[in-house]
């Protein structure tokens, strides 16, 4: 299926890009995450399973057991903080 990924701060700071397209086999966002981390750097490092990556799915917040459907839009970003 085709995903359009969005990346936001940091993420986006250490993969160099904003936005991509991806042909995925990926059925959830963990599923996703697992094959973007697969892809190696700088992927491996910007989604490690050790650092805190949110993930929304068409501008939702959702956990990584969501359902990914074709043609849907995937954003990872670290956590928010403000002050």
């Amino acid at each position: 299926m085709k995903l359009n990924l969005r990346y936001f701060a940091a993420v986006r700071e250490a993969l160099g890009r904003a936005e991509e397209t991806l042909e995925s086999q990926a059925a959830t966002l963990g599923a996703l995450r697992d094959e973007l981390i697969a892809r190696g750097e700088p992927y491996a490092t910007a989604l490690a399973r050790g650092r805190a990556v949110r993930m929304a799915l068409d501008q939702v917040m959702r956990t990584e057991d969501a359902a990914l459907r074709d043609g849907a839009e995937v954003a990872f970003f670290p956590p928010v903080t403000g002050g």
